[in-house]
């Protein structure tokens, strides 16, 4: 093997890792938010205003670590793009690229959700409040578009490589349908409609589950670094 070679396999290792600690970052973020009270998606703004004015918002809190959270997903996706372009399979590389750009797009969106909640909850202003809330729901609904583009890029790339077990598959194209409906749904969620809300809780556990799979393959799939073999599999067709 050669050192260029070498280095790209420990690079999916790194990826596979990386992959793991997003999923459990967000989930740690999650933790912090939802039982200190975080408005729900088609919560109305009285309740954002209650939340980002009292005690126990951990907003700040939170935000430190999520930068970190975005570049481990950032080498997650660049690891399984890379991975799966060196299958040598070109059906792939289309569903690949896509999936990237929607890991890209995904931190992006989010970076700005998270940018309002750190703004509302610098502020004591009601009104200025319920504005950035309005915002913060709109961007925080359609974002689950840009997951369900990651899913189906990586997980139908990564499963016709044969990176994937084939009971990952669907699973990766539930949780972007569940996503992409969601996000369809966000107009009438934001006005009030929050019993459709466990439709996008669900596709973002799903997605999560789906993060760690992925990134343990990603991890299975880099050799032994003294043997310098990877495990045998079989593209799928």
């Amino acid at each position: 093997m050669s050192v260029q070679s070498r280095g790209d396999r420990s690079f999916t290792r790194y990826a596979g890792a990386a992959a793991i600690g997003f999923a459990l970052l967000i989930v740690i973020a999650n933790l912090i938010l939802v039982p200190a009270g975080m408005p729900a998606p088609g919560s109305p703004p009285d309740r954002a205003v209650e939340f980002f004015t009292s005690a126990t918002d951990l907003t700040g809190q939170v935000t430190i670590f999520l930068p970190a959270a975005w570049i481990l997903a950032t080498l997650f996706a660049g690891g399984a793009l890379a991975t799966v372009l060196r299958s040598a399979r070109p059906e792939t590389a289309g569903w690949a690229y896509s999936g990237f750009a929607g890991v890209l797009l995904q931190n992006l969106t989010f970076t700005g959700v998270v940018a309002l909640r750190l703004a509302m909850s610098t502020t004591t202003d009601p009104e200025g409040i319920t504005t950035l809330w309005a915002l913060h729901e709109a961007l925080f609904g359609l974002n689950g578009t840009f997951l369900a583009l990651a899913m189906l890029g990586l997980g139908t790339a990564g499963f016709r490589a044969g990176l994937l077990p084939r009971w990952q598959f669907p699973l990766g194209l539930v949780a972007a349908a569940l996503q992409f409906t969601s996000d369809s749904l966000t107009p009438l969620i934001i006005d009030g409609g929050a019993a459709l809300g466990p439709i996008g809780s669900t596709g973002w556990l799903l997605w999560v589950a789906w993060l760690l799979a992925y990134g343990y393959a990603l991890i299975r799939r880099a050799p032994d670094e003294s043997t310098g073999t990877a495990p045998r599999v079989h593209p799928a067709g």
